[in-house]
């Protein structure tokens, strides 16, 4: 029967669901794409053609068992595809909404090699667990016994709250400490309420609130705090993520106006919750009656550019030295920030800004892509003579972001970090050479992706779960 069920691709097209209308979408900050019905998650997930090497399960960093809950959902036995998918998936509705599926699994799914358009796995990943909440099935981690081993995790972002929840199903006692006023990470402050709605992260944060996590928020980590934390604590977890903005150094890059993705989009964020933010509303993080002109290109420029249309800019530009096809961000995301009217100058870099005070145009010059760069990619070739000066009275700068200086932060000299300022941790485990210390997530593997940081943050708390009960077998003999 289950077999009958699926397979259906052929004779079922690929629908996504329901998508606003840019021209409605535009004014607030709620999600763009509406929740699927049973039946169209059903018929969409019945169009899997249950691969013998599941290309799609293979792709993605929790190695989520897709097939499998497709199926059951294709069947209508969606308690147990909730289940399936919990099981390998801390939040499974927020990767749903921000993965970019297009480079993971339905960019690797079989029937879209075949010309057949991809399963719409993120979304039906979405329906899945929204589903659950609302049916009553998401419930409080509820251990089976209470263990006296603690764990301190610094960062209360994807990574370490991953990490906090297979911690807590294991009894052992999880403290977050976390330097914002709410737990999440970029989950809450970084990612823009069109993409990701917060009460979907303040939902996973109570939830793990009740089923015994604590939470020390407001709490910034410096060398005495940090020891505190270890002494306090069984094991460390280093979870902080990386924050610092890469930089541009060139002519009038110290005028007013040129401001840094995330203290453009935390502002924004925070004014959502009702938050009284003093440099939003003085209109210095405002793009509202401004021209703004984003550099960058990957997704957290396009959060920059698609927060901007809605905060009433009067135009939105996007500067990228390569081309579209070598732009690293989301082309789902380009398409949308397209739809809501963002123009895209590609092949464009600034070579400076003009202003006297306050920035009013980004200098920039004209590339092509030559020979590839060690990484293989085409390096840009700036064209002579080929420069202009585009307009701009806000300049958001989303270049990425690299660790902080986190051996001298917390007064550990002895923290291993590598020649990029990332700490140096093994593999699956998160382990450092400072005993009962590990790291994990992105001040591990540099800016990278939520869905990894949620590996690593399950990897990490088995590690830990091991040493504990390794350490218990030798004190019972």
């Amino acid at each position: 029967m289950a077999k009958q069920a699926m397979l259906k691709f052929v004779q079922i097209d690929r629908v996504m669901p329901e998508k606003r209308a840019a021209d409605d979408r535009k004014d607030d900050f709620d999600e763009i794409y509406a929740e699927y019905a049973s039946a169209k998650a059903e018929e969409q997930a019945s169009r899997c053609s249950q691969c013998g090497v599941p290309y799609c399960q293979s792709h993605c960093p929790l190695h989520n068992n897709i097939p499998d809950w497709l199926r059951l959902t294709a069947t209508g036995r969606l308690q147990e595809a909730y289940q399936t998918s919990q099981a390998t998936n801390t939040f499974p509705e927020i990767c749903g909404r921000i993965c970019p599926q297009d480079r993971l699994c339905e960019g690797n799914c079989v029937i879209e090699q075949s010309g057949h358009g991809t399963v719409t796995i993120g979304s039906i990943e979405k329906y899945i667990t929204d589903t659950a909440w609302d049916k009553g099935w998401v419930m409080p981690v509820s251990p089976p016994s209470e263990r006296s081993e603690s764990v301190g995790i610094i960062g209360g972002g994807p990574g370490g709250l991953a990490a906090a929840d297979m911690l807590r199903r294991a009894g052992i006692q999880v403290t977050v400490y976390d330097r914002y006023d709410r737990a999440g990470g970029l989950l809450m402050y970084g990612i823009p309420g069109f993409k990701l709605e917060k009460d979907i992260v303040q939902r996973r944060n109570d939830l793990l609130a009740d089923g015994g996590v604590e939470f020390v928020l407001n709490c910034d980590v410096d060398a005495a705090k940090f020891d505190e934390i270890r002494a306090k604590h069984d094991a460390v977890i280093i979870a902080t993520g990386v924050y610092k903005s890469r930089d541009l150094s060139m002519p009038g890059s110290g005028l007013d106006g040129i401001e840094k993705a995330i203290d453009f989009l935390t502002a924004s964020n925070r004014k959502s919750f009702g938050d009284v933010v003093e440099d939003f509303d003085n209109g210095r993080l405002n793009a509202k009656g401004k021209k703004v002109v984003v550099i960058g290109g990957g997704d957290t420029a396009m959060d920059c550019v698609r927060t901007s249309i809605r905060q009433g800019a009067t135009s939105v530009k996007c500067l990228y030295r390569r081309d579209r096809a070598n732009m690293p961000g989301s082309q789902r995301e380009t398409q949308n920030a397209e739809e809501e009217g963002v123009i895209f100058e590609w092949l464009s870099a600034p070579k400076g800004f003009t202003g006297d005070d306050s920035v009013t145009g980004v200098m920039v010059q004209k590339m092509r892509l030559g020979q590839p760069d060690a990484s293989g990619r085409q390096a840009p070739e700036v064209i002579e003579g080929a420069d202009y000066v585009e307009e701009a009275d806000l300049v958001i700068k989303a270049l990425g972001f690299e660790p902080e200086d986190l051996p001298t932060l917390f007064g550990q000299p002895d923290l291993p970090v590598t020649r990029w300022g990332t700490v140096k941790a093994a593999f699956q485990t998160g382990a450092t050479e400072m005993d009962g210390v590990y790291a994990i997530g992105d001040i591990v593997r540099g800016a990278s992706l939520v869905v990894w940081a949620i590996r690593d943050g399950r990897d990490c708390a088995n590690a830990i779960i091991d040493t504990f009960n390794s350490k218990a077998a030798i004190a019972a003999e």
